[in-house]
């Protein structure tokens, strides 16, 4: 018997250092996986990015640079906008000619059910009295850019919260509209 064998002292070091020497590796030792099994994907290349988010419609782009844009009873131009006035100007943007009032607005384009409704599409609402009186425009995932009076600025909400969802009266689809704006001159009250 060796001098290591018989020292319960001299076999614990023996085993301390062999641990020390795995721990100085890079921790436990890994298992190699079975022969003919396919290496982790890890291992083989890296995951996959995650799919980028689709680029918003231009009409939609547009629309958002208006954010925090007063809201003024009566305006259509970035010096201040009132509900219909705003998308009536966002769409002229694009070459879309749309009236002036709200309950006009409503029998534009074609009528689109809430679960289809797509960026871009009109969504009206009852505020006062009764049949729209309220639009804005959806951006998608459930909200919709628009310039209500309240608070007082162009802003985003969601149009299935409380709110909205019982005022909702109908969704609208204009006709395509151009992928570029008007060339646009004039200065923005807001950068957000």
């Amino acid at each position: 018997m060796t001098a290591v064998a018989r020292s319960p002292l001299a076999l614990i070091l023996v085993v301390a250092s062999l641990a020390g020497a795995c721990a100085a590796r890079g921790g436990a030792p890994v298992p190699r996986p079975f022969p003919g099994a396919s290496l982790p994907p890890s291992a083989v290349e890296p995951a996959p990015e995650p799919p980028a988010a689709a680029p918003l419609p231009a009409l939609v782009s547009t629309a958002l640079r208006f954010r925090g844009v007063p809201y003024r009873n009566g305006g259509s131009d970035p010096s201040g906008f009132d509900c219909s006035g705003f998308v009536q100007y966002v769409f002229g943007q694009f070459g879309t000619l749309l009236p002036r009032e709200v309950r006009d607005q409503y029998r534009s384009g074609r009528s689109v059910d809430l679960d289809d409704v797509e960026a871009g599409d009109l969504l009206f609402f009852e505020t006062e009295g009764r049949g729209a009186s309220h639009v804005g425009m959806a951006i998608g995932g459930g909200e919709f850019v628009h310039a209500p009076s309240s608070r007082g600025v162009v802003r985003v909400e969601r149009y299935d919260g409380e709110y909205w969802a019982r005022r909702f009266v109908g969704a609208r689809r204009l006709a395509e509209t151009t992928s570029r704006p008007a060339p646009f001159s004039g200065d923005l009250h807001s950068s957000k």
